[in-house]
């Protein structure tokens, strides 16, 4: 009896040993990948951060007055005996950004403008693929890159721009892409009137664009539409990305209006930061 018990207290010990060496081995997997996600995330973004400092260095780019003689304000408020009630008279005297796209469409063909947002740090290039997929996990050059890039939605014209055209990036947590993005939720940007504006350069023009909403919302495919089947619709679509905004702008739309989403997620569980901006001022390359 006393030979079956230490040999039941030798097999539980056994056991015991095994559980341990089991759970320590375990413990070692998981500190390993989780240091190895860590190492790949800040290895990304030291290439991001190479490839952005390159096409800053070897890029022209400027932001200039614009010229009456190019230039051209689109969709103008109906009050324009009462300027000040609406910023809109303010921003088209802003600067507009102005690049080179010479030697961006060298380096990538995708090339499709630049974008620059106020009081952000939202200052590249943008892309287009044929799918919304390629730059989720690719940079400007083409590598393998979990950062991704700055793109466009493949469904949209940015030559002419559509109803709703779409800008998407990563919410990278070093507030690179549009990691910064989530700015626009705090009062700090909101009370500079000077953030409310958006500046867009393609190969063909340079345009500003005044921001009407500012929200975060679940994942959903409404306000990434691009298609509208009669006026009403699109005025409805409208009246909800305005009336959705977490802070009022001076902004109004309307149909006669063609609008700029950017899109980005604001954590791992499907939260979206989005703003509209409508076009307020193009100028003619």
């Amino acid at each position: 009896m006393k030979k079956m018990t230490r040999v039941s207290k030798h097999r539980k010990l056994k056991l015991r040993r095994w559980v341990y060496m089991v759970g320590f081995v375990s413990s070692i997997i998981v500190f390993l990948v989780a240091f190895l996600g860590i190492f790949n995330w800040w290895d990304d973004n030291q290439k991001i951060e190479a490839i952005t400092k390159d096409i800053i260095k070897q890029v022209h780019i400027e932001e200039k007055a614009p010229d009456p003689d190019l230039s051209e304000n689109i969709n103008p408020p109906v009050e324009e005996d009462t300027p000040a009630a609406n910023d809109y008279w303010d921003y088209i005297k802003m600067d507009l950004l102005n690049v080179d796209f010479q030697e961006l469409l060298k380096k990538n063909k995708d090339t499709v403008g630049w974008i620059k947002v106020n009081g952000t740090n939202i200052n590249y290039p943008i892309v287009q693929s044929v799918d919304n997929k390629y730059y989720l996990n690719h940079a400007f050059d083409g590598s393998s890159n979990s950062a991704g890039w700055i793109y466009a939605d493949y469904r949209n014209n940015m030559v002419d721009f559509d109803k709703n055209t779409i800008i998407y990036g990563h919410g990278r947590i070093d507030t690179t892409m549009f990691g910064s993005l989530k700015n626009i939720l705090s009062s700090n940007w909101y009370d500079n009137k000077d953030n409310h504006i958006i500046k867009l350069s393609t190969e063909y023009e340079n345009t500003l664009w005044q921001v009407f909403s500012v929200y975060t919302i679940e994942a959903e495919s409404y306000y990434i539409t691009t298609e509208f089947y009669s006026d009403e619709q699109y005025q409805t679509f409208l009246d909800t990305l305005k009336a959705r905004s977490a802070v009022e702008f001076s902004a109004d739309v309307n149909i006669n209006d063609k609008i700029l989403t950017l899109s980005t997620c604001k954590d791992n569980f499907g939260t979206r930061v989005v703003m509209h901006a409508k076009l307020i001022k193009k100028e003619t390359r």
